[in-house]
């Protein structure tokens, strides 16, 4: 499978951004991907935050299973996430008040408590932004590094929200999570090969959503039928090759002679899965091996 990296000038460039922006904040506000909270959030940022209070934010919880996701909360060190849905108001609502509480020194007249969102590419900042202030005041898009500028937004009387184009790039040395970030959407598709992550994803869900995979796709055989049609211990890739193709035979993704299109197969599981299509899916558990 090919590696998937990020550019080494990009990273160095997020943390000097990052860095500089916190000193100026009060609370840092930190959002991860409900889907894989472990691959979605950097360790520097605990470094860079030093002493100033973090409020974890479990963003896409409507796309993650609802189960695992609970879990994560529980386990998580430190304060308690809230796991959100950005463009909901009601649900972001309680942000405000969490983050006054994190920072009773500051808040009234000439005492702006200043919070800073941070987080990994298409995680949700512009999103929870432009919620918070009931205004399109930040560009929201379904691909990373939107957000190029920095801006700072007036939320209340004494409250004052900034989003920094420098995002927190994950660690993509772990090329486990790696796939998982890719899978996601939060990797840019020049950083990876389509297919190969696809592969990776629909190994995924068959083997722990078996369900949900084969009801979106209506698959008139199971997955374990499926694979059946092989050897008794298939590898990856051959696994991989034989459920995108149930997949691409089901949406009509064929080239002539009926041989099914890969490449426009993996694309279209990989647009369901992204939208929570599929269904409820979490790529991660706190109590799993984290490689």
């Amino acid at each position: 499978m090919t590696k998937i990296n990020w550019f080494p000038g990009h990273m160095n460039r997020a943390r000097r951004e990052i860095g500089e922006a916190i000193r100026k904040c009060d609370v840092v506000v930190e959002l991860v991907d409900a889907r894989l909270p472990r691959s979605s959030r950097n360790p520097m940022l605990g470094e860079l935050a030093r002493e100033k209070p973090i409020l974890t934010l479990f963003t896409k919880s409507d796309l993650a299973d609802p189960v695992v996701t609970e879990a994560w909360t529980r386990a998580w060190e430190g304060p308690r996430p809230l796991a959100l849905v950005m463009s909901d108001r009601k649900s972001v609502a309680k942000i405000p008040e969490r983050c006054r509480e994190l920072a009773p020194h500051r808040g009234g007249p000439g005492k702006t408590v200043r919070i800073l969102v941070v987080g990994i590419p298409n995680v949700g900042k512009s999103t929870l932004i432009n919620t918070l202030t009931g205004k399109r005041v930040a560009k929201v898009g379904d691909r990373p590094a939107v957000t190029r500028r920095a801006q700072r937004v007036e939320l209340d009387h004494d409250l004052s929200i900034f989003d920094s184009p420098g995002v927190l790039w994950p660690r993509l040395d772990d090329q486990e999570g790696a796939r998982r970030l890719a899978a996601s959407g939060a990797v840019g598709e020049n950083a990876f090969e389509p297919v190969d992550v696809a592969g990776w994803a629909v190994c995924f869900v068959a083997t722990t959503y078996p369900e949900l995979l084969e009801e979106r796709f209506d698959l008139d055989e199971g997955v374990e039928e499926i694979l059946s049609r092989t050897s008794p211990d298939p590898t990856d890739a051959t696994r991989a090759v034989l459920l995108l193709e149930a997949v691409g035979r089901r949406r009509g993704a064929l080239r002539s002679g009926g041989h099914v299109d890969l490449e426009r197969a993996a694309d279209i599981f990989l647009r369901d899965l992204r939208a929570g299509k599929i269904g409820p899916i979490s790529f991660e558990r706190p109590d799993a091996d984290p490689a």
